[in-house]
C-alpha cells in the first residue's frame, strides 16, 4: 500500500513539474512577443528622436550618492543641475525646426508665455510670520508648476508653502528614464524635514500633491505613522491621487528590455510616446521607465494602505482631502473610489468628486459609466463624507455642491458657479489649474505677453495634418470650478488655525 502511494505521489510530481515547466515556456514565449512586437512598434512607428530624447545630464539627485543632503543642498544640486542643461542646451542645432518651436528655445514665443520658465525649480512661497506651513509635490511628468495655484491659495491664507521638484523633471524628457521611485522617496523626506523644521509646534503642516506627487504625499504620511522621526502632517491634500493603474501597467517592467543594446535605432524602445515638447512646464514625451516608476509608487501604497488597516495604525491618519474628476483617463478614479477611501473611517476624510456636465443636450452623447460609478459610491458603505460638484438639474448650467455624510444625510449648496458653454467634463489634466491661468487656462484671454495659453489653443482639421494630436488640444487644460477649492482650503486652514479650547 505505502509503495502504490509513493508510486503515485512520484506520478503526481512529475505530472505538476511537466505542467509548471509547460507554463512557463508559454509565459516565457508571451514576454517575448510582447517584447518583439513594441519594439518593431517603436523602432517603426515612433517619430524620430531629438535631443532632448537621447541627450542626459550628470548632476541629477541620486538616492544612491546624494541621500545625505539636506534640503539646501538639494536645491544647490538642483540649480547646478539647471545651469548643466543650459549648457547643454548651447551644443545644439538651433536651427532645426523641432527645436525652434519647442520648450528650450530661450527665444521663442513658448519662453515669452512663461517669462523664462521658472516654476521648473522648486520653489517656496515665504511669509515673514507664517501661521503654517505646507509641502506640496508636483505629478509626473509635471514641474512645480502644477501646485502653483495650490501653493498661492494657501500663502495667500498665511501659510509658508514649499514646492518640491521631483528627479527626473523639469530638465529634459531624457531624464524621466533614469529616474527612481526610491529618488522621489528620499527628496520627499529630505524637503519634508525641512519644512518640518521651520513649523513650530502648534502651528499646522500640511502636506499634498498632485497625481504621482498625491501618491508621495500620501505615502510620506502613512509612513510617519510608523517612523516617529517623521513629522506627521495634520492635513492631506491631494488632487487626482494615482492609487491604482490598470494591469496593463505592469507590462512597463519588461517591454523596453531591447533599449539595453547599444543600437541607437533601438533608444526609441525606451519610449512609448515621442511629441514635440511644446509645454513649457510638462514633457509630452512618455517613457517606459515613468510608467514603471509610478506602477511601483502605487503597488508600495497599496501595500503601505493594507498595513495601515491591519495594525490598526490608519485610525491615527490625519484628514485625508481629495479633489477627483468623475472621469480621469490619467490614473483613473476607481483606485480613489475603491481602494483609499474604504480605508479611511471618519467625516474628516472628504472625497469632492467632478461630475460631468449632466446637461440634458449632452445626455445622448454622454457614457453611462459616470453615472454608474457615482452610484455605486453612494450604494456602497461609507464612513467618510463625499461632496459631488454637478448641475442643479439636467436644465441648467448651474453647479451645486451635494454633501453626503455616511449616514446618507444630505446638504445642498449653491455655487454660483456655471458650466461654461461647450464644456462636458473636468479632467485629470485640469483640475490643478484656475480658468484664466496664463499657461493652462482656457478662457478667452489667458495667457501672457501677447502669447495666448495653451489651454486655449484649438486647432481644427484632419488627424495627421500636425505633429500633435488634436484630441490633446481639446483636452480640458484648467478648472472652470477652481474656486471651489480655493473655497476649501480657507475653510481648513481656519479650522486648523482657530484657537483651542
Amino acid at each position: 500500500m505505502n509503495n502504490t502511494l509513493r508510486e503515485f505521489s512520484k506520478i503526481a510530481a512529475s505530472k505538476s513539474w511537466r505542467l509548471t515547466l509547460r507554463l512557463s515556456r508559454w509565459l516565457l514565449i508571451i514576454c517575448v512577443a510582447i517584447i518583439a512586437g513594441f519594439t518593431l512598434y517603436a523602432v517603426n512607428m515612433l517619430p524620430p528622436l531629438q535631443p532632448w530624447h537621447t541627450e542626459r545630464l550628470s548632476g541629477e539627485f541620486s538616492a544612491l550618492t546624494d541621500s545625505d543632503l539636506d534640503f539646501e543642498g538639494y536645491l544647490k544640486l538642483e540649480n547646478n543641475l539647471f545651469k548643466q542643461l543650459d549648457e547643454e542646451i548651447a551644443t545644439w542645432d538651433q536651427t532645426s525646426e523641432a527645436f525652434i518651436y519647442s520648450r528650450f528655445n530661450t527665444n521663442g514665443p513658448l519662453n515669452a508665455l512663461v517669462e523664462g520658465a521658472p516654476y521648473n525649480h522648486s520653489f517656496r512661497l515665504e511669509l515673514a510670520k507664517p501661521i503654517g506651513h505646507a509641502l506640496l509635490i508636483q505629478g509626473l511628468t509635471d514641474s512645480p508648476y502644477s501646485m502653483k495655484a495650490l501653493a498661492e491659495t494657501l500663502h495667500t491664507r498665511g501659510f509658508e508653502v514649499t514646492v518640491l521638484r521631483l528627479p527626473g523633471h523639469g530638465t529634459l524628457p531624457s531624464m524621466m528614464t533614469e529616474m527612481r521611485l526610491r529618488d522621489w522617496t528620499a527628496v520627499v523626506r529630505i524637503a519634508a524635514r525641512n519644512v518640518a523644521a521651520r513649523s513650530p509646534v502648534g502651528q499646522p503642516f500640511y502636506i499634498g500633491g498632485y497625481s504621482t506627487g498625491g501618491t508621495l504625499a500620501l505615502q510620506y504620511t502613512l509612513d510617519a505613522l510608523d517612523d516617529s522621526s517623521l513629522r506627521r502632517p495634520d492635513r492631506v491634500l491631494l488632487i487626482s491621487p494615482a492609487i491604482q493603474l490598470t494591469k496593463v501597467a505592469t507590462l512597463a517592467g519588461i517591454i523596453d528590455v531591447m533599449s539595453i543594446i547599444p543600437i541607437p535605432v533601438l533608444e526609441k524602445v525606451r519610449w512609448q510616446e515621442v511629441v514635440a515638447e511644446y509645454d513649457p512646464y510638462k514633457f509630452n514625451s512618455f517613457p517606459v521607465n515613468a510608467a514603471r516608476q509610478v506602477n511601483r509608487a502605487t503597488k508600495a501604497l497599496q501595500t503601505s494602505l493594507i498595513d495601515a488597516v491591519e495594525s490598526g495604525h490608519i485610525a491615527q491618519l490625519p484628514p485625508v482631502i481629495t479633489w477627483q474628476s468623475v472621469v480621469d483617463s490619467t490614473v483613473g478614479t476607481t483606485g480613489a473610489v475603491d481602494v483609499l477611501y474604504p480605508a479611511l473611517k471618519g467625516t474628516k476624510h472628504r472625497i469632492v468628486l467632478f461630475d460631468v456636465n449632466r446637461l440634458r443636450a449632452f445626455g445622448s452623447v454622454q457614457r453611462s459609466e459616470p453615472m454608474a460609478l457615482i452610484k455605486h459610491i453612494k450604494q456602497s458603505p461609507r464612513a467618510y463624507t463625499l461632496d459631488l460638484v454637478s448641475n442643479i438639474n439636467p436644465q441648467s448650467h448651474r453647479v451645486s455642491v451635494t454633501r453626503t455624510m455616511p449616514n446618507n444625510s444630505q446638504s445642498i449648496r449653491d455655487t454660483g458657479l456655471d458650466w461654461p458653454q461647450d464644456l462636458v467634463s473636468v479632467g485629470h489634466v485640469s483640475l490643478p489649474f484656475p480658468a484664466n491661468d496664463p499657461v493652462y487656462g482656457f478662457m478667452p484671454g489667458s495667457g501672457r505677453n501677447g502669447i495666448p495659453s495653451i489651454g486655449s489653443w484649438l486647432f481644427r482639421g484632419e488627424s495627421g495634418a500636425i505633429s500633435i494630436s488634436l484630441g490633446s488640444l481639446t483636452r480640458l487644460r484648467s478648472n472652470p470650478f477652481w474656486p471651489l477649492i480655493d473655497q476649501d482650503i480657507a475653510a481648513f486652514v481656519a479650522e486648523d488655525t482657530a484657537p483651542k479650547p
